[in-house]
């Protein structure tokens, strides 16, 4: 089965049924290239196939990395109680809920079961398991600590999923609610105003300046409605591909995120969070800090701690103490540095910096909860305003109907 991997053949995953030796029906999935290798395999296990089926490959909701973080701890918590690797992820696939996820796991296990290192058989899928996550496998592996090391990693994946979660919720609210908004608006402005404009003109009353520019938006959003929507998703749709693939565009934007009133304190407090849990997971792991820092950047998700991680990346290399090299950085805050410094001082670098991350962890609980607070009136208070506009800006003419009438 290896050797048709090498040589360029797609390996499927079959759902077999078969009777063992002893007469007992058994049933199990297997990957192979085709049908008769399945049959051929089973059979040099004593098995005597009745049904081979091969698995659909679509299905499933896609991975998340909160089904990474929940698969880590299920292992670590496997492989202390002193489950076989192997068996481990048997287990963790058949209870696993997600399709796909369980086939992810049944490829990672075929790879391990024909003599690939659990952290090579990781690489095989970087859209899952990212550099930070393979290198702790590995420094697990190499140093013979690997369900110390999963534990840390379930621990890691576990925080950094609550802080991503905590930043969502802190966005999506407003973006909701402004998202609904404008669709509110466009009704009121296609629909309603048109509707108000008929009555008015029969009247042959000279109208309010407000009610006037109200009606013209209103023409305006009737008549090109289409490019308005149009222009606001391609727009859209053009920021976030570039975005995503221009890296100029991506520092660009990190950068004016951090500077964003109260929005980017919340992002800076989060980049550190993160920037200073994965540097303590890495270096408590007995990595290498030069090696370590390599993960660290790309962590933090922000691109202007990833070009100061860099910096820091080549003073440490040429001789620089970790702090100095920070400092020199000039993005993180003194309570970092402190902690740092001391970090060195006293060789536990590790747990200094964890209590850091922690520190900047509950910082981050209390922006979220400081924001939802502030934006509840805030967008009130816009909403209100704007659409209160409209309403009142069309009811202006009614005071003169009177003395038409």
């Amino acid at each position: 089965m290896a050797t048709a991997a090498a040589k360029g053949v797609k390996d499927f995953v079959f759902d077999w049924e078969g009777k063992d030796r002893n007469g007992k029906i058994v049933k199990g999935e297997l990957r192979a290239g085709g049908e008769a290798m399945v049959s051929a395999t089973l059979r040099r296990q004593g098995i005597l196939v009745n049904k081979v089926k091969k698995r659909r490959a679509s299905g499933g909701s896609s991975i998340k990395q909160k089904d990474i973080a929940v698969f880590t701890r299920q292992l670590a918590t496997m492989m202390r109680a002193g489950v076989p690797l192997l068996q481990a992820f048997d287990i963790v696939a058949r209870g696993a809920t997600n399709p796909r996820l369980a086939r992810l796991l049944n490829d990672i296990r075929q790879d391990v079961e024909t003599g690939t290192s659990l952290s090579a058989a990781f690489r095989k899928h970087p859209m899952y398991f990212d550099a930070l996550y393979c290198n702790l496998v590995e420094a697990g592996e190499t140093g013979g600590i690997l369900e110390a090391l999963l534990d840390r990693l379930a621990i890691y994946q576990e925080k950094t999923v609550a802080l991503k979660n905590k930043i969502k919720s802190a966005l999506t609210y407003p973006i909701a609610v402004l998202t609904v908004a404008f669709i509110v608006v466009a009704v009121i402005m296609i629909f309603v105003i048109p509707a108000f404009k008929e009555v008015f003109t029969s009247f042959g009353a000279d109208l309010p300046a407000p009610t006037l520019i109200v009606m013209a938006m209103s023409e305006f959003f009737v008549s090109y409605w289409y490019i308005i929507f149009g222009s606001i998703g391609g727009g859209l749709y053009f920021f976030i591909q570039t975005w995503k693939r221009s890296e100029k565009m991506q520092k660009r934007m990190d950068r004016i995120l951090l500077k964003i009133p109260v929005f980017g304190d919340l992002m800076y407090k989060s980049a550190v969070a993160r920037w200073t849990r994965t540097l303590s997971t890495m270096f408590a792991a007995g990595v290498p800090l030069v090696e370590a820092l390599d993960s660290v950047g790309g962590a933090s998700g922000n691109a202007v701690f990833q070009e100061a991680t860099e910096q820091i990346q080549r003073d440490v290399s040429t001789g620089s103490a970790l702090t100095t090299s920070m400092q020199t950085t000039g993005i993180f805050p003194t309570m970092v540095l402190q902690m740092a410094s001391i970090g060195e001082e006293s060789g536990s670098l590790d747990h200094m910096l964890a209590k850091a991350a922690e520190f900047y962890e509950d910082e981050v609980d209390e922006a979220v909860k400081a924001l939802s607070s502030l934006m509840e009136p805030f967008i009130i208070v816009i909403l209100g305003g704007l659409i209160g506009g409209i309403v009142v800006s069309m009811y202006l003419p009614i005071f003169k109907i009177g003395a038409v009438v």
